[in-house]
């Protein structure tokens, strides 16, 4: 890229230090937010037999889920960019324990659709303010802090489908109202976190600070779109996996729901291994050069997938995860620093965008399924990667050391 392209980002406070203890709590509370939302999809082998539903009207679930807990991301985060509010943190978590418990008791569609949104609504009120607190701990190491925080929720997201076929498969779906302790748990714990949040608005802003250097609007603007593409290709590609991964498995190789639900751990558990490594390396060698590795370097083992029997699938699915999930923390950070100053906005539009992708990937996959088959549509999300070659177009933001 041309010169004019490059940015170095602003020099960290040589006095800020990384708030280690508020890092590791924020990332336990997104462990606890993920894992509850991770139930949801958990369920739907139950939910489809117990309700008659096809793959559409799952696809429907997911997209309500995933849209209510993307639109009102951005706004949340506008909002707290100007008036930040500690206390939210708890009050999302507390939306998400009302859904369960309607999700619980839910004995028909509508009711179904209205407790996911519950749940929904609580996820996009915690992301953009406990983004903002991990980066306010950061100490200036925003791609580690990242990492840290998203590491937790992809934790969270793994484990959950395992305890859902632990204490749900089998039992039934009012057995759900069991996760709404941790829901409980959660708001304890970001009720601290709101203290120290709260107590760090507080304190006096240095006096100086270093210049704020920014892009010219078009490479910005430009270079939001690609990183919008970048989410496009890979929630789409993971919604495929998540959301369908173990009718796949069950309808390929008939396996048992819960052999299904302790591959699709090991798939999610490869994506929270994944995500740790991204935000680091983005701080050591750049977010492009994470960017590029994460989105292109999944394509070979995207493509060979759908053709491979079960043991080779799996492997297959773990190196998946494990390469694409280091692209969020990168392209969040990315963010940020091409629009300096707007963290709350940025991180509501990102996880906002990365939510309702996600929901949107589900239903039109699930019509998709609906139409032909589950193998086909693995084969064809295969070439989602390759958009990741718009990765070229982005500037180079280098830290300066």
């Amino acid at each position: 890229m041309p010169a004019a392209a490059d940015i170095a980002s602003s020099t960290p406070d040589p006095v800020q230090k990384t708030t280690v203890a508020v890092l590791v709590a924020i990332s336990i509370s997104h462990m606890l937010n993920d894992l509850m939302q991770s139930v949801i999809p958990s369920i739907y082998p139950i939910l489809k037999q117990d309700f008659a539903l096809s793959f559409a009207q799952i696809g429907l679930i997911q997209l309500a889920f995933q849209l209510t807990a993307s639109i009102l991301q951005p706004v949340v985060g506008i909002y707290t960019d100007k008036h930040p509010k500690p206390f939210s943190l708890p009050i999302g978590m507390g939306f998400t324990l009302i859904g369960l418990v309607m999700l619980s008791m839910s004995h028909s569609y509508a009711m179904l659709l209205l407790s996911v949104s519950f749940v929904g609504i609580g996820s996009s009120i915690f992301h953009p303010e406990a983004s903002r607190v991990a980066r306010l701990a950061s100490g200036g190491r925003h791609g580690l802090a990242q990492s840290l925080f998203q590491v937790g929720g992809n934790f969270g997201g793994a484990i959950g489908p395992l305890l859902a076929a632990l204490i749900i498969l089998g039992r039934g779906q009012e057995q759900v109202a069991w996760f709404a302790l941790f829901a409980l748990a959660g708001m304890l714990l970001l009720t601290r976190v709101g203290f120290w949040y709260r107590d760090h608005e507080r304190k006096p802003k240095p006096a100086s600070v270093a210049p704020i250097v920014r892009l010219p609007q078009h490479i910005v603007t430009r270079s939001m779109f690609i990183l919008g593409a970048l989410l496009f290709s890979k929630f789409f590609y993971m919604a495929a996996l998540t959301s369908y991964y173990t009718f796949y498995l069950i309808e390929t190789f008939n396996v048992s729901i819960q052999d299904a639900q302790i591959y699709l751990f090991v798939f999610l558990a490869a994506v929270a291994a994944g995500t740790i490594a991204g935000g680091p390396i983005g701080d050591r060698f750049g977010r492009k050069f994470v960017l590029w590795f994460s989105i292109i370097g999944a394509l070979p083992f995207t493509l060979a997938l759908p053709y491979l029997d079960l043991f080779w699938t799996v492997v297959f699915s773990i190196l998946i995860g494990l390469i694409l999930s280091s692209a969020f923390s990168a392209i969040v950070v990315f963010g940020q620093e091409l629009v300096p100053g707007k963290v709350g906005l940025i991180s509501g539009v990102f996880f906002g965008l990365s939510f309702g992708l996600g929901g949107i990937g589900a239903a039109v996959l699930g019509v998709l399924m609906d139409w032909t088959s589950i193998t086909l549509v693995y084969r064809l999300c295969a070439f989602l990667p390759l958009i990741g070659l718009l990765t070229f177009f982005l500037p180079n933001i280098r830290d300066r050391r």
